[in-house]
């Protein structure tokens, strides 16, 4: 160890075992450290971007080496620890529930409370603030989604669990209903083992992906992917997707509910990840129904916000289309047919169209 590094006088492995404690009075369920190597899934990312798979996120495509290689994008890394914090708040039953019924809206578990970026942006800084009390000033950096950075990998690295085949992060004893964030430092900290894969033979997240997103284990495209069509995605959803879509109208978790891994997840504890309108409920016809005020009102805080309120419509109009036919779900979309923007009135219409009934021939 360098005589001028921080820890030069500190046990590594007494000061690892702080952290961890830190890390969990801060809200954390895990944290873990790895290194920096990623050249294996910068590999198979490399070969993604290639064959156009991402579909929009241009920004996927953009920074390569920065993704690739942690110690370019904040120079000096020797180590990323990386975090879990838990967000389900509710079964999979009450979720499968929701998705059956053709009148709700379904809310990706992730987006129904309080925005997680700034809060564990803020957590993760207050970790490192507390490890410099005890160090001294070192060298890091703290991600929370805002950079290119290869999270699951680093992740899986960190033993925190390996990348399923729909390529979520799963833990064997926690399930999947987890965010991820790192801090990149020069502390040269003790590693930890990475996990170890156990989806076995089993391939129900790939069958029961509503648009076959995933077209092969560990392998997504994106525009097919409900998840990127109703949140990532700023034109028309393609018209051949729409019915698979049913009424998820932001996201979708069909791949993480089939996991039978997710039997050992828990309920969060986190206040700010309690669901907030009524979203785990709300019905389609009444989210149709709200003005861009109280979108942004209501959104105010979440990470739904970012959709805007013309893709919000879009998506909804998408969800109302594949409704039941009732007077209440005809109503609503009638009440959009002259809105301002021709991507939610295209929407409208092709909804329309589902519930309006051919007229009949009369017999000669």
């Amino acid at each position: 160890m360098h005589v001028n590094s921080p820890i030069a006088s500190a046990d590594p492995t007494q000061l690892m075992t702080r952290i961890r404690a830190w890390a969990s009075e801060l809200g954390f369920q895990r944290i873990g450290i790895t290194g920096v190597d990623l050249d294996e899934d910068a590999a198979y990312l490399r070969d993604w971007l290639d064959k156009g798979l991402y579909g929009d996120m241009e920004w996927m495509a953009r920074h390569g080496d920065l993704r690739e290689k942690p110690d370019a994008l904040r120079p000096g890394t020797l180590r990323v620890l990386s975090v879990r914090m838990d967000y389900a708040t509710s079964t999979d039953a009450d979720d499968w529930n929701a998705i059956a019924d053709g009148e709700r809206a379904y809310v990706a578990r992730y987006a129904r409370g309080r925005d997680y970026h700034k809060l564990m942006r803020n957590r993760l800084q207050k970790l490192a603030d507390r490890m410099a009390s005890e160090v001294g000033p070192f060298g890091h950096r703290v991600f929370v989604d805002s950079a290119p950075v290869m999270e699951r990998a680093l992740a899986r690295n960190a033993g925190l669990g390996w990348i399923g085949k729909h390529t979520c992060l799963i833990d064997r004893d926690n399930g999947s209903w987890f965010f991820l964030g790192e801090i990149y430092t020069d502390l040269p900290l003790p590693l930890d083992s990475p996990a170890t894969a156990h989806c076995g033979t089993c391939t129900r997240c790939i069958d029961v992906c509503p648009t076959q997103a995933i077209t092969a284990p560990h392998r997504l495209d994106a525009r097919r992917c409900i998840a990127y069509l109703t949140i990532e995605h700023e034109g028309p959803i393609p018209e051949e997707l729409r019915a698979q879509i049913g009424n998820r109208v932001f996201g979708c978790d069909d791949c993480q509910l089939i996991c039978p891994w997710n039997k050992f997840a828990k309920i969060a504890a986190e206040p700010d990840f309690k669901v907030r309108n009524g979203l785990d409920q709300a019905s389609l016809a009444d989210l149709f129904a709200w003005t861009e005020e109280e979108f942004l009102q209501r959104t105010e805080g979440s990470a739904i916000r970012r959709l805007g309120h013309e893709r919000w419509l879009r998506n909804i109009a998408v969800g109302l289309g594949n409704a039941p036919t009732s007077p209440v779900v005809v109503s609503a979309l009638h009440s959009r047919r002259g809105h301002a923007s021709e991507l939610v009135r295209e929407h409208v219409e092709w909804a329309l169209g589902r519930h309006i009934e051919p007229a009949i021939e009369p017999q000669t």
